[in-house]
């Protein structure tokens, strides 16, 4: 194996609000290893977001420098002994840490090229392109909904980002009524397909069943346990850096119930990309957004400041 399959360009957070463009060495990979050139990166609006500014709370593995990033679209060019039969495989990587030295893979999917095991490169199709960075995030919604499939799907959901619209699309893909969802910036009200957007002031509802919140606003619960019906839920879908709280009164009188959506697992990911491939969902319209990875810091900057930014793609296939 070349030396120089063995070398990768990475965005590196040395610190909370700095950023610069490293090379770096890459493990070598083992036999049931990958080695995936890179095409295009998502950048997280939530966890990403975090880990720049510093107010990631307390996680397993979380230091300074790291190579943020699990949202990972490319193609398979070497491989260990028992997955030569992978290479030329296009492939959707959630994360990676395969770097050599002092810094960390968290989430270690930022790179120009990565190694890893062959369990974490789940194949697209040809015709999946920069949209394929979008798995993860539609596994994330997917696992929300299923999470709670007994109880029923959400009727509001509270942030129209991209995360909320593919909770929407879920919704209504899985046979449920269109849900309402609430977005607070004039920027976000549009695109919907198929429900409907509002502001939370012009909504007079006041007996929703499930509302989820992608909104990561720690001090919301309140006001959304005033919009609930008795036995209500809500479901916490977000990422939160502050601690929550709520008033017991109001949630007492509804005999509130709530949940935490967790992790994405491996069956929601392949269940999610069965859904498109029947076409029950679409991924479109919900990039806004690309730039070539040699402008990550006003990638970042963008997708963490513009509002009208709903996604933002890197794309590595050039990286220098």
């Amino acid at each position: 194996m070349s030396d120089s399959l063995l070398q990768t360009r990475a965005v590196v957070f040395e610190k909370p609000n700095a950023l610069v463009l490293a090379d770096l060495n890459l493990t070598a990979p083992d036999t049931d290893d990958v080695i995936v050139d890179v095409d295009y990166t998502g950048i997280s609006t939530g966890t990403e977001r975090l880990l720049w500014s510093g107010n990631m709370p307390p996680f397993p593995g979380l230091s300074y420098p790291l190579v943020p990033g699990y949202e990972t679209v490319g193609h398979i060019v070497d491989a260990g002994a028992n997955q030569r039969g992978r290479i030329g495989e296009r492939v959707f990587v959630s994360g990676a840490d395969c770097y050599d030295g002092d810094v960390r893979g968290l989430f270690g999917g930022s790179a120009s090229r990565v190694v890893v095991h062959t369990d974490k490169a789940l194949q697209l199709t040809d015709a999946v392109q920069e949209e394929g960075t979008l798995m993860a995030l539609a596994a994330t919604a997917l696992h929300a909904i299923d999470a709670g499939a007994k109880d029923g799907a959400p009727d509001l959901i509270v942030g129209h980002g991209v995360l909320g619209r593919l909770l929407a699309r879920l919704t209504i893909a899985s046979g449920h009524p269109p849900p309402t969802v609430w977005e607070v910036d004039s920027v976000r009200l549009a695109g919907a397909t198929g429900y409907e957007v509002k502001k939370p002031e012009d909504d007079a509802r006041n007996d929703y069943h499930h509302i989820y919140d992608v909104s990561g606003d720690s001090d919301i619960i309140d006001s959304l346990v005033q919009r609930l019906a008795p036995g209500g839920e809500i479901v916490l879908a977000g990422f939160y850096s502050s601690r929550l709280s709520f008033a017991f009164p109001p949630a007492f009188m509804r005999e509130m119930h709530m949940r935490i959506a967790a992790e994405w697992q491996r069956d929601d990911l392949h269940n999610v990309q069965t859904l498109i491939e029947k076409q029950a969902l679409s991924l479109d319209a919900l990039i806004t957004h690309t730039m070539p990875a040699n402008s990550a810091r006003h990638a970042y900057q963008t997708a963490f400041g513009d509002p009208r930014c709903l996604k933002m793609i890197m794309d590595w296939r050039n990286p220098s």
